[in-house]
């Protein structure tokens, strides 16, 4: 083995590698352009310049560890990762020969013409999930998934390279050196808080690897790496205005918590229907939310308080609240609290649940002259008041029984296929959108609503409402009539909400509602909702008293 005090193009390295010019350097160290004179063939060559700062005993464990990953990279057999042929020591420290890419890396690619079109993107995502796939199988993670590490072959290719490498961070070795390895805005948050990677924290990274190459920035650098650092960790990046299909892929990839990102068979069935220019709707299941404090949303100061004269406990003052948004318009919002997957890929058990489709509301965007409200599903302005494709679905009426004498005249109790029971109205028939019940004679002008969601994102019910009144406030001509907290069913965790709104489009015109919502024992939110027009809601107020009287939740 040779040693040299000076690097450059013509050094000889092992007697073999011929260095030409450099094509790359990053933190970790530099990358040449080199000839095998053995085997004839063009290599790429990386300098770890990180050994050169280290003492003698941590550069053999840097070297040992260096070689064991760049080992377990060579096991991973796929067209899709850059293969590792050789490592040696010279001048002290080590060096990786691996294949070389004629062509340049998805962050050269993307500076050179400002954004990466999304199809493309998710062409080239959909390669490097494959990658990945094939490394996790192998028990290897890469741990530095970023654009400067996808390389895109002029053939078309893509490949991910330096696999292993980036696994020496967190060695005392490195942390000695003042030289972070990887990219911190492409870390997963919780690689940044100092867990364990996973499978999970590269996906995270493709994503963030995504928005960049479609948004043409980084969702999350800073002008610190502190600040970058507490981005990652605490804050949603800023919404994808170009991403079109593929924005809710990258939201999804995005999640904060690693359980809560799709797999990564799930995420290549997700870029395939963005390549093809198809809106994965399998992604709305694990949309998060944007959370912003209320001063953050409007730093005035509110023009009334909460009021306090309810029929239960003394309500909550001054606590914080967080108002709940999701971004992509392009990922075709769902029309209820939770999001409407496709049949073939149904959404794992308690990921991206919605409580509430006032949240469709942000997704579809500010419909002209403020008519916001007009696109929302939940206070009565629903698109389409029929979700479920214009088919209504009767619900038998359970025969008389049990309490039957005290059901009023005109009405009549039903089991509802989602497990709860109420009465309704003669002629109320069924309709469904997305997960929420409705019951309505007239598509919706006049409604009973019922939503359910087994895992809130609220401590309680008040701060849920306090926030959905926050976004109505900004976009509509709302006006609270109450807003207490109550007990009901001696669940003190309830709040009973009641207000007041113009109507632009369905059914235009004033129009009036009222919520009541408490959370079970086990956590479960129920939301029991009427509205309708102002001109009738004399009628409405009197039935909804009927509606919660004879509720019936889930195994009653």
């Amino acid at each position: 083995m040779e040693h040299s005090q000076s690097t450059g193009a013509g050094l000889l390295l092992a007697g073999r590698y011929r260095l030409g010019e450099s094509i790359g350097r990053g933190g970790m160290g530099k990358v040449w352009r080199a000839h095998d004179e053995v085997l004839h063939r063009v290599v790429a060559v990386k300098e770890l310049t990180a050994g050169r700062f280290v003492a003698e005993a941590d550069r053999l464990v840097l070297h040992a560890r260096t070689q064991k990953e760049a080992r377990a990279a060579a096991r991973i057999t796929h067209p899709g990762v850059v293969t590792v042929h050789d490592v040696l020591e010279h001048d002290n420290r080590p060096w990786i020969v691996m294949q070389y890419v004629d062509g340049p890396s998805l962050a050269d690619a993307a500076k050179e013409a400002g954004t990466i079109e999304p199809r493309e993107a998710a062409r080239i995502g959909l390669h490097v999930v494959g990658a990945l796939r094939a490394a996790h199988a192998a028990g290897v993670l890469h741990r530095d998934v970023k654009p400067g590490n996808v390389l895109l072959a002029r053939d078309g290719r893509v490949l991910i390279t330096d696999f292993g490498i980036a696994a020496i961070e967190g060695d005392s070795t490195i942390t000695r050196t003042g030289e972070i390895v990887g990219s911190i805005d492409y870390l997963a948050p919780e690689r940044v808080q100092g867990g364990d990677p996973g499978p999970a924290s590269d996906l995270w990274s493709l994503g963030a690897t995504l928005y960049t190459a479609v948004e043409g920035t980084s969702p999350f650098r800073r002008t610190s790496p502190i600040s970058t650092m507490q981005a990652v960790v605490t804050e949603e990046p800023p919404r994808p205005e170009k991403a079109g299909p593929l924005a809710s892929v990258i939201v999804a990839l995005l999640r904060k918590d690693p359980a809560q990102r799709p797999r990564a068979d799930e995420a290549e069935r997700m870029l395939l229907d963005a390549m093809e220019g198809r809106a994965p709707t399998s992604a709305h299941a694990y949309v998060p939310t944007q959370r912003v404090t209320r001063e953050e949303l409007d730093p005035a100061p509110r023009a009334h308080a909460p009021e306090g004269a309810g029929t239960g406990t003394e309500v909550l003052a001054g606590e914080p609240v967080k108002a709940t948004a999701q971004w992509p318009q392009s990922a075709q919002p769902p029309h209820g609290p939770h999001p409407t997957p496709s049949p073939a890929s149904p959404p794992p058990s308690g990921r991206g649940r919605w409580r509430s489709a006032v949240l469709a509301a942000v997704l579809a965007g500010v419909v002209a002259g403020g008519a916001v409200f007009a696109a929302m599903n939940y206070a009565g302005g629903d698109r389409d008041p029929r979700g479920d494709g214009g088919r209504s679905t009767s619900v038998t009426p359970s025969p008389a029984g049990k309490g039957a004498a005290d059901i009023p005249a005109g009405w009549h109790r039903v089991e509802d296929p989602k497990g709860f029971s109420l009465l309704v109205p003669a002629g109320w028939k069924r309709q469904t959108e997305g997960d929420q019940v409705d019951y309505t004679p007239d598509n919706g002008k006049h409604r009973i609503r019922i939503s359910i969601d087994k895992s809130p994102d609220f401590e309680n019910p008040y701060a849920h409402a306090l926030d959905l009144e926050r976004l109505l406030e900004k976009r509509m001509d709302y006006d609270r009539v109450k807003l207490n907290q109550t007990t009901y069913r001696d669940q003190v965790r309830s709040v009973l909400w009641e207000f007041s709104w113009t109507e632009r489009k369905d059914f235009p015109g004033p129009r009036h509602a009222i919520d009541l919502m408490y959370y079970e024992d086990d956590g479960t939110e129920y939301a029991i909702y009427m509205s309708s027009p102002e001109s009738s809601w004399e009628k409405t107020r009197e039935q909804f008293d009927i509606v919660l009287q004879h509720w019936r939740a889930p195994g009653d």
